[in-house]
């Protein structure tokens, strides 16, 4: 009976062998560790830590954490303030971490293994570009350079074996020249190369962020000012290297390019990436939400004709595109219930009365019309129409609306111009008018 009663006690000590802890400096600028398993599809919560006096916190791992990719997320935003660690289900793993030096892991061999490896690799690295930079030509040492760098990355690839950071050693493996390049064919054939080694079915490299940041890096950062004709190329080169077979995980990491390239207001990209790759991708993977929101993306470039929509009162029908007698036409979809809306447009009345080449198209979203019969009459000087079922009507998803009061400045022939995102940005656009 001893003896059972002496495992009741050693089981749950076993069961929690394993935690993952860590220390964030300075201890004033953070409260909380949260702990994220990672999936390719995102991130499920594992559960917080939260930091004592001098930054110090742990988070027990039980037997239910399985190995893989996980996050701690330590700020907000959370897509902006996480890393991502390695666990084996073995060991425990320990960090430091501060925004000057980032993480430093100091306990669990796949994390510091990983870490070794990317520092070595960076040597290197500088050693191959201070052999190019000072114009050395002579092959003996070149071939000593990559020399360093085959036996660095076989040693790793070694050491690696049978734990899971093996799979992105390999997958980070570096193109190796067989015989003396220039700077232009080596720089022509690590691009080449860039991509080559990864296998982007691996479940790990999906969680991880390993993928985003190879791709990313490959059309952002391996080219010096790239022209649009460029950028077409390397995400064609990147869209042509991911099967279809992986379709989420080429789904979303295309997806990722259309973002930056939507951030970066380049819409040509945003644009050629959704026409040649993404919709179908969307529509293969019964994505309805990216199907719109892509679509509405492009119906409502900068550049594009704005969508037609029929302009609906007492006097008379007609549709935005008929509109006429106005160099610059302002649309403007806004709701009587919304507080920010009414809030700005007498902000937006005011600002127009000196503009006679400016004419406004005010677009009500709303569930009935009563409010907002009363309210239009606040603003006798602009086109109204309305649209029912407000966040339900279809004229929301064509043009993507997620918010109101949202801006189009379009031309006479309803090229639009540009989009304001708030008043401020507003006002900037039309003091130019």
């Amino acid at each position: 009976m001893k003896k059972f009663t002496l495992l009741l006690f050693i089981l749950p000590l076993l069961a929690f062998s394993q935690s993952v802890k860590g220390t964030f400096s300075p201890a004033e600028d953070f409260s909380f560790a949260y702990l994220y398993q990672a999936t390719p599809e995102g991130a499920n919560y594992v559960n917080r830590g939260k930091l004592d006096s001098i930054g110090n916190f742990e988070i027990p791992l039980d037997s239910t954490i399985a190995p893989g990719i996980y996050k701690i997320v330590y700020a907000i935003p959370p897509e902006e303030n996480n890393f991502d660690f390695i666990y084996d289900g073995k060991e425990t793993v320990a960090f430091n971490f501060s925004y000057d030096n980032g993480v430093e892991f100091t306990k669990s061999e796949e994390n510091k293994l990983w870490n070794s490896y990317l520092n070595s690799m960076a040597m290197v690295n500088q050693t191959i570009s201070n052999f190019y930079s000072k114009g050395k030509t002579d092959k003996e040492g070149f071939n000593s350079i990559f020399k360093v760098v085959k036996d660095t990355q076989l040693a790793y690839e070694e050491s690696a074996n049978g734990k899971l950071v093996s799979a992105f050693i390999t997958a980070n493996r570096p193109y190796i020249p067989k015989q003396y390049e220039d700077i232009t064919t080596y720089s022509n054939n690590l691009k080449q190369h860039f991509l080559s080694q990864i296998d982007f079915s691996n479940y790990l490299l999906q969680s991880s962020s390993f993928l985003v940041d190879r791709v990313t890096g490959y059309v952002f950062n391996l080219v010096e000012n790239p022209s649009n004709t460029k950028y077409k190329q390397l995400v064609d080169d990147v869209a042509n290297t991911i099967s279809d077979d992986n379709l989420k995980i080429k789904t979303s990491l295309i997806e990722i390019l259309w973002q930056r390239f939507v951030a970066l207001e380049n819409h040509e990209l945003a644009n050629y990436i959704t026409d040649n790759y993404l919709l179908e991708l969307a529509n293969k993977s019964e994505n309805r939400v990216l199907a719109e929101t892509i679509t509405s993306y492009k119906n409502t470039s900068i550049g594009t004709k704005a969508p037609n929509f029929e302009i609906a009162s007492t006097q008379n029908t007609t549709t935005l595109h008929d509109l006429e007698g106005s160099d610059y036409y302002l649309l403007i979809f806004w709701s009587s219930g919304c507080g920010h809306c009414l809030n700005e447009l007498p902000k937006v009345k005011e600002l127009v009365a000196n503009k006679p080449n400016l004419k406004v198209v005010a677009f009500g979203l709303e569930e009935e019309p009563t409010k907002w019969t009363e309210e239009i009459k606040k603003y006798p000087n602009f086109t109204h129409t309305i649209g029912l079922g407000k966040w339900e009507n279809p004229i929301v998803k064509t043009y993507g609306i997620a918010a109101t009061p949202m801006y189009f400045l379009l031309s006479s022939s309803k090229i639009i111009i540009a989009k304001p995102y708030a008043f401020e940005d507003l006002e900037v656009v039309l003091k130019g008018l």
